[in-house]
């Protein structure tokens, strides 16, 4: 039996067909950025990008708990 996906990850299903980008594509975007609060990439994201507040929150989580926080 698969367990279900949780936390921020369980939005990149969603986030890939909104926005047609694949998640490593967001998560390099993140990381090029010369922003590194958390809360200045999400704003970044929405503004730049056009995500929404979920959707941005999800990724620079996900991301920034992968790199141990910037």
């Amino acid at each position: 039996m698969t367990e279900a996906v949780k936390g921020p990850a369980s939005y990149f299903p969603s986030i890939e067909k909104k926005y047609g980008r694949p998640i490593a594509e967001w998560k390099e975007l993140i990381r090029s950025s010369p922003l590194t609060k958390h809360m200045e990439l999400v704003s970044w994201l929405k503004a730049e990008h056009g995500l929404g507040h979920g959707h941005a929150n999800a990724l620079v989580a996900h991301t920034l708990s992968e790199d141990g926080a910037k």
